[in-house]
């Protein structure tokens, strides 16, 4: 993709070649070390295997808005947000014991498979899953730093990269610490903001700004759009997470409840709760392992109530302020076309 034109398609090809050539030279790299590794550098390379590659998107366009040409070295740069976005999968997936995504066993699952002869095997491949996170986002570090831009691009945006990972870290923290607690919107929308929304669409828009040299106006728009939709983004994924279909997710539909996460999805169902449903959701909510007949009822309670609409109605209207604050922006035809059609795949998606 060299021209104005936005090819999601191509573009997506060009993060993947670039991804697939650099954490297989770095898992090659690793692996030498010892055959032991292999297991180890295995998770690495299919932690980037898939993927929409939206936040590499919203960087690249952060870079175009600001009237900069396509760059082979940008898509470098921007396959690095790619790396931040694997790390913190696997580390979430650690976290939440979620058993698959995209189709195939997680790492720490799949780690588990690989040691099964060994002893303690499960606790051994959570620990070197744990680490295989801790790999994924050095290698972004690296990537980002030898994509080829000139050194003083990068360390306008260098900044930006503490400010994502605080914030992407607070974020998962503030959902460990609310889980288990009592189900509150505002707080389930404050852990979505940080957990996910900054570092899916603010904060690549920023960093892709800032290589750019954007100015404070469009920097400020960056947020105003970006916020939103990054909120907008992961408020769908609550939906999918209980009423998606698995075959189209990739993933288990039972984490959320078994997990007890603090979605918006749960709070607002509960505050929509009279007291025999909250006792309902109570005895449903307190099973270690909810059978498919106990997330059935779950559901039934939610679309009886309408929580999912009311999560609907969330997710467009933020995704209305998204883009009534893209049309604000003196930013070139293609970069608006191109931001406006990211907003609608980020919102209306089956996965």
């Amino acid at each position: 993709m060299t021209s104005d034109r936005w090819e999601p398609a191509a573009f997506k090809s060009r993060i993947d070649e670039v991804l697939r050539q650099f954490v297989a030279q770095e898992a090659d790299r690793f692996a030498e070390i010892d055959p032991l590794l292999t297991p180890v550098a295995e998770q690495v390379e299919a932690a980037v295997a898939d993927g929409k590659r939206l936040r590499a998107a919203f960087c690249y366009w952060g870079w175009r808005a600001v009237g900069q040409p396509d760059s082979d070295a940008l898509v470098r740069a921007a396959a690095s947000m790619e790396l931040v976005h694997a790390a913190a999968v696997v580390h979430d997936d650690l976290i939440d014991d979620s058993p698959l995504r995209h189709g195939r066993p997680t790492a720490h699952i799949a780690l588990r498979g690989a040691l099964r002869r060994r002893p303690r095997a499960d606790a051994t491949a959570r620990s070197l899953a744990m680490l295989v996170g801790d790999l994924l986002m050095a290698l972004a570090g690296e990537l980002f730093a030898t994509s080829g831009l000139p050194a003083a691009y990068l360390a306008r945006a260098r900044p930006l990269w503490s400010v994502m990972a605080r914030e992407l870290i607070a974020g998962e923290c503030l959902e460990i610490l609310r889980t288990g607690a009592g189900p509150d919107t505002a707080a389930s929308l404050k852990v979505i903001r940080y957990k996910t929304a900054k570092y899916t669409v603010e904060q690549p828009l920023l960093i892709g700004g800032a290589l750019a040299g954007a100015g404070a106006r469009l920097r400020e728009g960056y947020c105003a759009y970006g916020l939103p939709l990054g909120e907008a983004f992961q408020l769908r994924d609550d939906l999918l997470g209980l009423f998606g279909e698995p075959a189209h997710t990739g993933k288990a539909n039972s984490d959320d409840v078994r997990g007890h996460r603090p979605t918006a999805l749960l709070a607002e169902t509960w505050r929509l709760a009279d007291d025999a449903d909250r006792e309902r959701l109570r005895a449903l909510l307190g099973r270690r392992r909810p059978d498919a007949h106990a997330l059935e009822a779950v559901r039934d309670v939610m679309r009886r109530l309408k929580a999912p609409d009311r999560i609907e109605h969330m997710i467009s209207a933020r995704v209305h302020e998204a883009l009534g604050a893209l049309h604000e922006l003196a930013v070139p035809a293609h970069a608006a076309s191109a931001l406006t059609a990211l907003a609608q795949s980020a919102a209306d998606r089956r996965s």
